[in-house]
């Protein structure tokens, strides 16, 4: 018959596993639901003005090249 040991670990032992195991799951998931407001709210114009334009390669593409007159408001 075999034999089960306990082997006691202190909170701080826990917690290192437990972040250490979760971090890089979480990590991902955090980037990939950045990356899906950012896309969904991209048509909105504050995020646009304040985030979009100011991303230094892709910033151009975001502008807003539409003339004042063909603006309805």
């Amino acid at each position: 018959m075999s034999r089960v040991a306990y082997h006691p670990r202190s909170a701080a032992q826990v917690t290192q596993q437990f972040s250490r195991s979760w971090t890089p799951s979480l990590a991902i998931w955090g980037v990939g639901a950045g990356t899906l407001a950012l896309y969904i709210l991209s048509v909105t114009p504050k995020i646009k003005r304040t985030l979009l334009v100011n991303v230094p390669v892709m910033g151009s593409y975001f502008e807003d090249k539409t003339p004042a007159s063909d603006k309805p408001f």
